[in-house]
């Protein structure tokens, strides 16, 4: 069916069978599956090879064993110890057996790996990936040099060009319109706002997809990009839906000092070693059987207490090296050419000589908008919502645990992505469209225009970097109940202001003044739920670092964070429930974790 689009009163008005919010890997995976069969619209506030996927650059894993023994079931194994146990271990089987398809998926649609000496696809080294449950590092991750994001995200919209994928460029989609029918919640549509004209859309959709990315701007120093603000996490949480295991957030290690800059794991995987201000080896003393591969919770805890016990490096002693030297420059200039060329550029540091300057950076969110196996959306523990899919990072299989492996992100979205367009097109093709409700866009016109119209004095660039200061202050690799008690008194502080926030540019084109605001909104509203679940959890596990409850606590807190918005509008305080979901455990009993 193609788009059926109309304008009624100033608002415009779409049909498509399945629509996808978001064109990064997991929404453009999942359009490759649903256009064929149905009419797809892709809606995505970038244009889609701006996509944050385009900045992974390690590789994907996959148990090809193209360079020495592996299995999926060692992969499985490495994805549920590296989640401290709180992975989901029927996802996890999934992720990993269905991950040798989707790299040949990749392959097979053009994308230019790394190749052996025989042709095959070259496999690398990444934290956290073992042979033998443990044993010593695998090769698994297949890469493209260290631009792997950057390939997928080129050769998956080639295809969705290909496959004839209606994209509406520049749209940022700002509610999700739902109806009831028969007693039950369902899927209606969207509503989005037009970049480039300041006019509103209504998309109707039999299915939606959010494939959103995540919500790394709630830091200060991260490697997200400034579009990762966490929209589709939150407009799902404002509709009532719960969101799962926000408190775990990952703290990359190899970012550039001060900066937040991503230096890919890969370089590690090649080689590459952390030393502390004497140049020693620190991580033979963290994680002695595989060292500076240790999973990234790991590694990023370890270089944050060397820092913390005196031994960092730099006037300020402040961070710790990446020593890429001994890799010889062939390496560093064919294997790895954009971490080096960064480095060069935003330190003046050259990695063919010198060590590079390296910190932790807020990387990626392992909690999310809960789904199961089929990507399909809960309302609790248990119950789907009809027609409402979600894929990728803003998603919540949960495949990640407490902290994701390496390369396990990349592989989450081709996998999960997949089977969102699958499972969203098998729907709509048996399903009705829901009526729009008549005032479908009428909260999306009242948001904007109160932003745009406010007279309030308050700017938004000044609580951002609040909000972002409190959280990588208090919310960060490290926490207590104390700092995490400071970062809510900070956010409900800021949450008063954020109603009296004035715009400056009033106009309707290419307002970012505006867009802006917007997200600002979400922000404050996903790092409060990240702080109260972390106050909730009164132990240590993955990511979530509690200084004041250091172990971990399988007897009280084996189970996944569930928050549920009670009440509270826009900006102002929020009433959060949480409640608790069972892990779901087939062959792996939890285990301390060594390294």
């Amino acid at each position: 069916m193609a788009d059926q689009s109309s304008v009624t009163d100033g608002i415009h008005y779409h049909q498509h069978d399945v629509v996808i919010v978001g064109a990064g890997g997991a929404g453009m995976r999942a359009a490759i599956e649903s256009a064929p069969k149905a009419s797809t619209a892709v809606i995505t506030k970038l244009y889609p090879t701006r996509s944050h996927t385009g900045a992974a650059q390690g590789g994907m894993a996959a148990a090809l064993a193209n360079v020495e023994e592996d299995s999926n079931e060692w992969h499985t194994y490495d994805t549920v110890k590296g989640g401290d146990y709180l992975t989901d271990q029927d996802s996890a089987e999934i992720l990993t057996r269905e991950a040798i398809d989707a790299v040949y998926d990749l392959e097979n649609m053009g994308l230019p790996f790394n190749r052996t000496a025989e042709g095959k696809i070259d496999q690398r080294r990444f934290g956290g990936h073992t042979r033998d449950h443990g044993k010593a590092p695998v090769r698994r991750a297949c890469y493209a040099a260290d631009r792997t994001g950057h390939m997928i995200l080129q050769t998956l919209y080639q295809n969705c060009v290909k496959h004839g994928v209606q994209f509406f460029n520049e749209f940022y989609v700002l509610d999700l319109v739902m109806a009831e029918v028969d007693g039950a919640k369902r899927v209606s549509g969207v509503v989005a706002y037009e970049l480039a004209t300041g006019e509103i859309h209504v998309f109707q959709g039999k299915s939606v997809i959010f494939a959103t990315g995540g919500f790394g701007k709630i830091f200060k120093t991260t490697s997200n990009a400034h579009t990762l603000t966490g929209d589709g996490v939150g407009i799902v949480w404002r509709k009532g839906l719960p969101l799962e295991d926000m408190e775990f957030y990952q703290f990359h290690p190899t970012g550039l000092a001060g900066l937040g800059i991503l230096l890919t794991e890969g370089a590690r995987g090649e080689g590459a070693i952390l030393r502390n201000a004497s140049g020693e080896r620190f991580m033979e003393r963290y994680a002695p059987t595989i060292k500076d591969l240790a999973p990234r919770d790991i590694v990023a805890r370890s270089m944050v207490q060397e820092v913390l016990d005196g031994r960092g490096a730099g006037p300020h002693k402040d961070y710790v090296y990446l020593d890429c030297t001994h890799l010889g420059a062939e390496v560093l200039e064919t294997k790895l050419p954009d971490i080096t060329e960064f480095a060069r550029t935003y330190l003046g540091v050259d990695p063919v000589t010198e060590r590079v300057p390296v910190y932790p950076t807020a990387h990626y969110a392992m909690g999310g908008i809960p789904t199961n196996n089929d990507a399909e959306v809960l309302a609790d523990n248990e119950t789907v919502v009809p027609g409402l899919y979600a894929a990728g990072e803003c998603a919540c299989v949960s495949v990640h645990g407490a902290n994701r492996l390496g390369t396990n992100s990349l592989l989450d979205i081709n996998v999960f992505g997949k089977r969102a367009g699958n499972n969203a097109v098998a729907y709509a093709q048996t399903a009705d469209f829901v009526d729009l409700p008549a005032d479908a866009a009428d909260g999306v016109v009242k948001l904007l225009a109160q932003l745009r119209e406010g007279t309030g004095t308050e700017n938004v660039a000044e609580i951002r970097k609040a909000l972002q200061e409190t959280m990588d202050r208090n919310a960060q690799v490290f926490r207590t109940d104390e700092t995490l008690q400071r970062a809510l008194a900070d956010i409900a502080e800021l949450r008063t202001r954020y109603p009296n926030v004035r715009i400056h540019d009033r106009g309707r084109r290419f307002n970012t003044d505006l867009l802006e605001a917007v997200e600002l909104g979400f922000l404050l509203d996903l790092a409060e739920i990240l702080v109260v679940s972390a106050l909730n959890r009164k132990e240590s596990r993955g990511a979530h670092m509690r200084d004041d409850y250091p172990k971990r606590d399988d007897e009280n807190y084996m189970q996944h964070t569930m928050a549920y918005r009670v009440a509270g509008d826009i900006g102002l305080p929020q009433e959060i429930r949480l409640d608790w979901k069972p892990v779901r455990f087939t062959h792996y009993e939890p285990q301390e974790r060594k390294y």
